[in-house]
């Protein structure tokens, strides 16, 4: 008699727990907690401000989250509010508020926004919560905001950078923009890198795990090329542009670049997003740019 009992109550308390989420018209099942406040829910054309998340169920796994970094910033269009995504009953909400959903792998399959990998797999469910930081009416506001919460976020890297060079008793010079640098050997003065020069560089790129990401120095292959950087160009990340000129030809250290500097939230490959980033470096060789501008593209044919 206890024992069922026991399973009654288990019953009913699973039974309320899953009544929590409601179904949005595609099937999304949400849960919204409503925070504290007078605050009204999100109109249109309003901008809001909001900490993101989605992890994979079986694995527990963070895919990508804003939380600790930048916030992401939308306005809000009651015309487009997507279908399958929080962003489908985010009028429901208002500022204080969070969100908890859930997606079906074999869900987002259909609709072609996933594919079957090493990563998503067949009945797999990705979790995913949101909480609404702030709403906006002017987008004047909104970039003001921005940039506050841009400044942060490189401050809370180099702070990173600053802690690690320090626990692992790294000298380092800091540059205005927050590069951090250190020059074993500065190489020659009279071939200095600046924006109007070539440097030819080998390197190694690794995480603050010491995890290598990329690399073209390979001591036993001959065929190994240095990497020609056309300063002033922006062809290489910021950091690069910055840490390269504290060196001229022959010149050998490591540069530290925050995040923001680097790939900033977009991940590269084996690079996450806001990871800062390390390189050791050799300046093979340093040019000048080629003054001779690109020979001028063919005439097209004679129309017949």
């Amino acid at each position: 008699m206890i024992k069922s009992t026991l399973k009654l109550v288990a019953a009913i308390v699973l039974f309320a727990s899953c009544n929590q989420y409601e179904k949005a018209p595609s099937g999304m099942l949400y849960k919204i907690t409503h925070g504290s406040g007078n605050a009204k829910p999100l109109l249109q054309g309003q901008f809001v401000k909001l900490n993101i998340e989605y992890k994979l169920k079986t694995k527990d796994t963070v895919l990508s989250s804003t939380y600790g970094v930048i916030p992401v910033y939308f306005p809000i269009d009651t015309t487009r509010l997507g279908k399958y995504t929080f962003t489908e009953i985010i009028t429901k909400c208002k500022k204080g508020d969070k969100i908890e959903f859930t997606l079906s792998i074999d869900t987002l399959v259909k609709m072609g926004a996933v594919q079957i990998n090493e990563i998503f797999k067949a009945k797999d469910v990705i979790l995913g919560k949101a909480e609404v930081l702030d709403v906006f009416t002017d987008v004047a506001k909104v970039d003001e905001d921005y940039k506050k919460e841009t400044a942060a976020e490189k401050n809370r890297e180099v702070n990173a950078i600053k802690a690690y060079l320090d626990k692992n008793k790294i000298t380092a010079i800091q540059s205005p923009e927050g590069v951090f640098v250190v020059v074993k050997d500065p190489g020659s003065a009279l071939s200095k890198i600046d924006t109007n020069k070539v440097a030819s560089v080998y390197y190694k790129g690794y995480n603050f795990k010491g995890e290598t990401f990329d690399t073209n120095i390979k001591p036993n292959d001959s065929t190994a090329k240095p990497y020609d950087v056309k300063m002033g160009t922006h062809s290489v990340i910021q950091g690069w542009e910055i840490g390269l000129q504290y060196f001229g030809k022959g010149g050998k250290g490591s540069i530290y670049v925050p995040a923001m500097l680097a790939y900033g939230p977009q991940p590269n490959g084996q690079i996450k997003a806001y990871e800062n980033l390390a390189f050791d470096i050799v300046i093979a060789d340093v040019t000048a740019k080629s003054s001779i501008p690109p020979p001028p593209p063919p005439p097209a044919p004679a129309k017949k």
